[in-house]
């Protein structure tokens, strides 16, 4: 949910700890005996807001770079077994944001705005992470560390900022 820093409590702020960090972590860590073996590697997801930031998402952006540092460590760890491990970090993608953008009083404008925000004015979709994912996996095999924005350029040029 989208709060302010003062209306979130800790127990909201652990339990989004645990659903997006520490389920990653642990989800590594028991692959890892196995990849090890296999030269293998781990492609985690975070998001754009994990390098840029989010207004009153201050929980759900602190785990999302914390996927990224964590991606960043790891593969400095298992570089020595030859585990690749990487991170994708989406900007805004179809359907999430569409259900997202539903819970506002009108999604059709908010859609249209979220469109706006990308330099390519359209939303990332589902099949282009899969395409992300695959090319980690398979072809990047001197990529180890990376985290690639997948984001259509939402991070880029200067904008309104102030509200």
């Amino acid at each position: 949910p989208h709060k302010s820093t003062d209306e979130t409590t800790a127990a909201e702020f652990r339990d989004l700890l645990d659903l997006n960090l520490l389920s990653y972590f642990l989800a590594s860590k028991l692959a890892l005996p196995y990849l090890r073996q296999n030269q293998g590697n781990i492609i985690n997801v975070s998001s754009l807001v994990g390098t840029i930031g989010q207004r009153h998402a201050v929980p759900y952006v602190a785990t999302k770079g914390a996927i990224i540092a964590m991606t960043k460590a790891m593969a400095v760890d298992e570089s020595g077994h030859r585990v690749r491990v990487n991170c994708i970090s989406p900007g805004n993608v179809t359907p999430l944001w569409e259900e997202l953008a539903g819970q506002s009083p009108d999604a059709a404008a908010t859609i249209r705005a979220g469109e706006k925000c990308q330099l390519l004015g359209r939303m990332g979709t589902e099949a282009e992470c899969g395409q992300a994912a695959v090319y980690l996996a398979a072809d990047a095999t001197f990529c180890t560390g990376i985290d690639l924005l997948l984001s259509g350029g939402a991070e880029l040029n200067y904008g309104e900022k102030a509200s």
